[in-house]
């Protein structure tokens, strides 16, 4: 099947809408499609990790949405954090197509969108904070990886911050971060959803 959100190219007739949503005091308009990651609303899992994500005291240096879909969580965050550069990547050309014009129509300077499989096409070597809500029905190998290499992708002290349920793979994700980073702590509970955050070592 080539018509899932977590493949290059959604093989599904365009079904374009366009909607607004609001989180705490932000309010965005987003382009939406057949053929992304829940297109007719911002999921739960992105609005728990966009509220609970901690920037306090985080390091100078651009912030990645790695798996942005049409761009939610690094749009919200670009919108509330204007002094950071943030990267908006993904496998998804629609996605993609999406994110750019959702960032344009929300007047959003101070972000980039561009074509990643995992880490692979990321412009910047290194970041301050990598965010995501990682696409569980790609596979296990995908999310671990995301995880797993995160680490040669941030700078010192730069944090991996990841959504997921308790359901579809959060405790073992949470052993993956722990062995990968020697460290991990829970942002947040909420509603079966986990975010968990993971701190480079210098």
């Amino acid at each position: 099947m080539s018509d899932y959100y977590y493949t290059p190219n959604p093989e599904v007739e365009h079904a374009e809408t366009e909607w607004e949503f609001t989180l705490g005091n932000t309010t965005l308009r987003f382009h939406s499609d057949n053929g992304v990651f829940s297109k007719r609303t911002v999921d739960y899992g992105s609005r728990v990790l966009i509220q609970n994500v901690d920037f306090q005291d985080l390091p100078a240096g651009a912030v990645l949405d790695l798996g942005c879909g049409y761009g939610p969580i690094g749009l919200f965050l670009a919108e509330t954090h204007p002094d950071r550069e943030f990267e908006l990547v993904d496998v998804n050309q629609r996605a993609l197509e999406l994110a750019t014009r959702n960032a344009a129509d929300n007047g959003l300077t101070n972000v980039t969108v561009a074509t990643s499989d995992v880490y692979a096409g990321v412009a910047q070597s290194q970041y301050a904070a990598i965010v995501t809500n990682p696409p569980v029905r790609a596979g296990k190998a995908v999310v671990s990886a995301m995880i797993t290499e995160a680490a040669a992708h941030l700078v010192p002290a730069g944090r991996l911050s990841v959504v997921l349920q308790k359901k579809q793979g959060a405790p073992s994700a949470e052993r993956l971060m722990q062995q990968t980073f020697g460290n991990v702590r829970v942002l947040k509970r909420d509603k079966g959803y986990y975010v968990l955050e993971s701190t480079k070592q210098s």
